[in-house]
């Protein structure tokens, strides 16, 4: 499953393969509601990546059984 996280102070987003996106998800939140300062998220390759909680803009959770879209159509 791949997550995007966007962060305030990147032009760019950063994309993550994980096992659960939904956990990753619930573990930004749950940091940022109790005001800690990193957000560790461990990907597939088993790289933990470090993320500043106040930095995080957004994240979005791709479902299981998307389908790669090439060029602007996806179908």
């Amino acid at each position: 499953m791949r997550v995007r996280i966007g962060l305030s102070m990147a032009p760019r987003e950063i994309a993550l393969d994980v096992d659960d996106g939904d956990a990753v998800a619930a573990d930004i939140e749950h940091a940022m509601a109790d005001g800690k300062a990193m957000v560790w998220v461990t990907d597939l390759d088993g790289v933990k990546h470090g993320l500043a909680a106040d930095k995080i803009a957004f994240i979005e959770v791709e479902p299981k059984d998307a389908k790669p879209g090439v060029g602007f159509a996806t179908t």
